[in-house]
């Protein structure tokens, strides 16, 4: 019959989570506590259940075929979700404590948000706080992983599946210069020293420098900002940071940008009052 659903276990989907994650198949049984041949049985009754193959033979080893895709990423929401579930449940036993894992981009741990890290492991010393600093979209996988619980991050460019997000700032970026004027015609100005190729920061620059028509010659990569600043200092080129992280010493000439920071949460997840707690202390 049409529309019946899979008799899906939890179990299974951690075991197609393991096995994605872990070096090997031994590595991802002692992940998840069971033997190798309990794992490779596991995952073949889950193979049965949706009805789709999910691994070739490669010699000896069993490797991902691309239709694993859909539902490794529905595993990852599931178990994470799971473990959410029990962290509320726990949490509600026995009252404010337990674990509270926040990943943030440096210019949020660092620059606007370090009163409000501060002053929550104050207010809740049995929570154990843990913060992973971390480019935006390292964080965003750890959040949907189940790794994190709440991040503080730049908008991405387009929606992520399993994620909410609601925007707490706009942050101007502002070229940075070791102390000459930037000039008014943007095609002399560079050259840069950039964050990496692929974030979310660098894909707004590089369209704000193209609107603008400067020249994008980019000699030195980093998604550190003191490193970025560092070759400033020495006549690398210029930088575009967030006004919060031009440091000391360097010029902080024209504007040219906004980024968008967000809150992102795992959607329908278990409403955490430790994670609603520290979030309400953000958006405060």
């Amino acid at each position: 019959m049409s529309g019946v659903l899979p008799d899906l276990s939890i179990r299974q989907l951690e075991y197609l989570v393991a096995v994605n994650e872990a070096p090997n198949w031994a590595t991802a049984a002692e992940r998840v506590g069971v033997s190798p041949s309990a794992l490779s049985q596991g995952l073949s009754e889950l193979e049965r259940r949706v009805g789709v193959p999910l691994f070739d033979r490669d010699g000896r080893r069993r490797v991902f075929r691309p239709a694993a895709a859909e539902v490794l990423a529905h595993a990852r929401q599931v178990v994470a979700l799971t473990i959410d579930l029990a962290s509320w449940a726990e949490r509600s036993r026995t009252g404010v404590s337990g674990q509270l894992r926040v990943g943030m981009i440096d210019a949020a741990a660092v620059g606007h948000y370090p009163d409000v890290i501060a002053g929550f492991r104050e207010r809740y010393p049995t929570v154990e706080f843990r913060l992973q600093v971390a480019p935006s979209g390292d964080l965003l996988d750890d959040l949907v992983s189940g790794t994190l619980d709440l991040v503080l991050c730049v908008e991405p460019a387009e929606p992520r599946r399993g994620i909410r997000m609601e925007r707490v700032m706009e942050e101007e970026l502002a070229i940075i210069t070791r102390g000459e004027a930037v000039p008014r015609d943007p095609k002399r100005w560079g050259p840069w020293v950039l964050f990496a190729d692929g974030s979310h920061t660098r894909e707004v620059i590089e369209r704000a420098l193209i609107e603008l028509g400067a020249p994008v010659n980019v000699v030195t990569e980093s998604n550190q900002p003191e490193v970025l600043r560092a070759m400033v200092a020495l006549g690398e080129g210029w930088t575009v940071l967030p006004k919060v992280q031009a440091g000391v010493g360097l010029r902080v000439g024209r504007v040219i940008a906004e980024r968008n920071l967000v809150l992102a949460r795992r959607d329908g997840a278990a409403v955490d009052p430790v994670a609603e707690m520290f979030a309400a202390a953000v958006l405060a």
